[in-house]
């Protein structure tokens, strides 16, 4: 065992602290030669690498992935890289935290992607849906929200949700061309979007704003622990945060038709 844990620690040190992308399944490039293993997808037929089905429009790739999520998996059925190799390891900063990947799939659903830790600790995953059908295009998620997080550094795995969706036939989706890029536009999103919160940093009185109706509120520590919860029903709501300690907290915000996490600066 203590070898086995040396040697684990020997191929992290070996690697480096990098990140390996884009991730494009071309040879010569990252992602065709990698340890993908495929989960909670009933007998989990293997993420195939194959060339590409509609070398048109937006995707020219020779390669790409082709993922089988069957009918009798879970929703959440995925594939993921190989904890200490692949995609490196890396911290989750504003330089990488807009993630994009192109998907080709027959069906419109949610696609999800997910970073984890060496002892397979994640802040979650970020879902993103198509819009189109039968063609190739570009999604775009945005993981700014998580900047500061204490499980976004050290990262180490890259997990693919292809169709997060309870399934009535088997779905074959494709992906290709996965990048990182800078997230200062994502902040900006962030704060323009239509849920808004304020003040930030805050002293006792927090105040949150939607579109829509607000369906439910948490406030969780940096350990994940919820230390306040409500479901307010309404557009706009003011939580008291006066009884909380000084540090960072993150505030999920559920509306309908929309959610966001929000990072919180408590004086």
């Amino acid at each position: 065992m203590k070898i086995l844990l040396f040697t684990y620690l020997l191929m992290i040190a070996t690697l480096g602290f990098s990140q390996n992308n884009p991730v494009d399944f071309e040879s010569g490039g990252f992602g065709a030669n990698w340890t993908w293993t495929v989960f909670e997808n009933d007998t989990n037929p293997p993420l195939e690498i194959i060339s590409n089905p509609d070398p048109n429009g937006i995707n020219t790739s020779e390669t790409v992935a082709k993922f089988t999520a069957l009918e009798a998996g879970a929703p959440f059925a995925g594939c993921e890289t190989m904890h200490g190799a692949d995609i490196g390891m890396f911290d989750l900063t504003s330089d990488n935290a807009i993630v994009k990947i192109m998907v080709w799939k027959s069906v419109i659903s949610d696609v999800g992607i997910k970073f984890a830790t060496p002892p397979g600790g994640s802040f979650g995953q970020v879902l993103v849906s198509n819009t189109l059908i039968d063609q190739w295009e570009e999604l775009t998620f945005d993981f700014t929200p998580f900047l500061g997080h204490p499980k976004a550094t050290n990262l180490d795995q890259l997990v693919i949700f292809p169709d997060f969706n309870a399934r009535t036939s088997d779905n074959i989706i494709y992906f290709d061309n996965i990048t990182f890029s800078d997230g200062t536009l994502g902040i900006a999103r962030l704060e323009s979007n239509s849920i808004s919160a304020y003040p930030n940093p805050v002293d006792a009185n927090w105040h949150v704003k939607a579109m829509t109706v607000i369906l439910e509120i948490k406030v969780t520590n940096l350990t994940g622990k919820i230390v306040q919860e409500v479901q307010p029903r309404n557009t706009n709501h003011t939580l008291d945060l006066s009884g909380l300690s000084t540090g960072i907290y993150f505030a999920e915000v559920i509306a309908e038709g929309q959610n966001k996490i929000l990072k919180l600066i408590k004086n």
